[in-house]
């Protein structure tokens, strides 16, 4: 779990790193192709899927959503936001999967669950306040930034409500292969960009995007499942909120750059959102967790 955490925070970084030589889609198919080859080699070893139409309909809607939306958004928002408020702005996806499956998946509606969504979106409020503070005229910037970051929460969140019975029917390596594919090829339309924008960058970017692809994309994924096979989902789900901080770290180390400081406020105000929404009966929030 130690080594999805630190790759899943890298992302945060490398995506910041990476938006001055790419652009966003361009940056999103790089990532893409190479995680599809990578898992694809891991997801043939157990054999050939065999979705039904409908199985497919769900997976063509998450490799749209989550690796194509998601990333495209993220990117873009990264452009605008530092890499730790990113990350603070994603950790709130748990709520949404908590509040989309009592809609859509029957579970219950708890007062934990209403209160964690006023506490994560307050936090979220005062993030969106010190971004507008912070940046003089450019403020409105990166409230767009804040506002990009959490289209990619939502529609993460959107994407775990479909994938949870598709899991349940068919190994996760092939739906997470397919889905990441589907989402590679809808990002083809970017491809003379990422050509010509891998011609202009220097060699360390294009590895940056290589690194993206193996290990926070296809590698991370591979531990996270042998982790959750051997921990507990809830004991699991409440080691994510170390991304974050993590994040914040590398953010210093290495793009010598931190997050506002009534961000920090409001991140830490948005993670007890989210435990408080996690306390039980246990949803579906418990068995995943956003990666970057």
């Amino acid at each position: 779990m130690a080594v999805t955490l630190v790759f899943w925070a890298s992302a945060f970084v490398a995506i910041r790193h990476l938006g001055r030589d790419f652009s966003p889609g361009s940056l999103t198919l790089g990532r893409l192709v190479v995680g599809a080859l990578c898992l694809g080699v891991a997801a043939l070893s157990r054999g050939l899927p065999r979705p039904t139409g409908r199985q497919w309909l769900s997976i063509v809607s998450i490799g749209v959503l989550w690796f194509g939306v998601y990333n495209v958004a993220l990117n873009a928002g990264e452009r605008r936001v530092d890499a730790g408020t990113a990350a603070m702005l994603i950790q709130v996806s748990p709520v949404l999967i908590a509040l989309l499956a009592a809609v859509f998946l029957d579970e219950r509606f708890t007062l934990y669950l209403g209160l964690g969504l006023a506490l994560a979106f307050g936090g979220v409020g005062l993030i969106s306040l010190s971004m507008s503070q912070g940046s003089g005229e450019g403020g409105d910037n990166d409230v767009v930034g804040v506002l990009l970051c959490l289209l990619s929460a939502v529609v993460y969140s959107v994407s775990l409500i479909l994938q949870k019975p598709l899991v349940a029917k068919l190994p996760a390596i092939h739906v997470v292969w397919l889905a990441c594919t589907v989402g590679a090829i809808g990002c083809l339309p970017f491809a003379p960009t990422l050509l010509h924008e891998a011609a202009d960058a220097p060699a360390s970017s294009n590895l940056w995007i290589v690194y993206l692809g193996v290990f926070p994309t296809a590698l991370a994924f591979t531990t996270y499942a042998y982790a959750l096979r051997h921990m507990s989902a809830s004991s699991l789900g409440v080691t994510t909120y170390l991304v974050p901080p993590i994040t914040i770290v590398m953010g210093l180390v290495f793009l010598d750059e931190a997050p506002p400081a009534m961000a920090y406020v409001g991140g830490a105000l948005a993670l007890v959102g989210v435990a408080v929404a996690r306390r039980k009966p246990r949803t579906v929030a418990e068995e995943v967790s956003p990666p970057a």
